[in-house]
């Protein structure tokens, strides 16, 4: 299948930089740093996720603590081996970046005229894995589904997505190959990880929370599962 990337994995978030930036990797003589992005979530906790970003897009004072910006980029993956160990790590790789004013109340009601979201993702790709439907102590219907999303050059970016409520009840009856199109958000959470030795090892995971999830059928059909919008918390 001919894909476009552009079209299967794009988001565009809007939050404040926090920490400091750091290097990431170079290319062809093109330097990368990674930084992090506080984005609030209604419920007044915040997301920070880690933003990957080309010293091209920027300046110097662009990644300063406090900084509000939009990016616009993709949610990718990659493996990172440590001590014999294969582990998925993710970030949003930046197509854009501009720094938002805040005292400038012109610019701040243009993003409001554009519908500008602070936290959306689009993703087009394939189940890969059988997805895991359960439920927590409290009754919450959940399911835990890992997407293959095509890139350019026949790669691709393996994101775990969460779906919730009726859309987990749905998702727990997909079957590995589905192609599907998902609207969510970039969400981070703790969890702890235990050791062999009795260590335990604080880390960060990052997903998308789903809030909308089609199911795309061979004939250039489409079947949308309704649209059930949770926050996790």
């Amino acid at each position: 299948m001919d894909t476009n990337d552009l079209e299967n994995n794009y988001l565009t978030l809007v939050g404040k930089v926090t920490g400091e930036k750091r290097f990431s990797h170079e290319i062809y003589g093109e330097r990368f740093y990674i930084f992090n992005l506080e984005i609030p979530r209604l419920s007044g906790n915040s997301d920070i996720i880690p933003i990957t970003v080309s010293e091209r897009l920027i300046q110097e004072e662009t990644l300063q603590e406090g900084k509000k910006l939009l990016v616009k980029g993709q949610f990718r993956s990659y493996n990172s081996y440590e001590n014999e160990k294969n582990r998925l790590i993710l970030t949003v790789f930046t197509k854009d970046i501009v720094e938002l004013k805040e005292e400038d109340e012109e610019e701040e009601n243009e993003i409001v005229k554009k519908d500008i979201v602070t936290n959306e993702v689009v993703l087009i790709g394939y189940i890969c894995k059988k997805p895991i439907y359960r439920q927590t102590p409290f009754g919450r219907e959940i399911s835990d589904i890992l997407l293959a999303v095509n890139r350019a050059y026949n790669k691709s970016d393996y994101i775990p997505c969460i779906a919730w409520g009726r859309n987990a009840r749905f998702c727990q009856n997909l079957e590995v190959g589905s192609q599907v199109k998902i609207v969510g958000r970039v969400q981070s959470r703790t969890y702890e990880k235990k050791h062999e030795d009795g260590t335990v090892e604080t880390r960060v995971a990052y997903e998308v929370s789903i809030g909308s999830l089609e199911v795309i059928e061979e004939k250039n059909t489409e079947k949308e599962v309704e649209t059930e919008n949770q926050e996790a918390v």
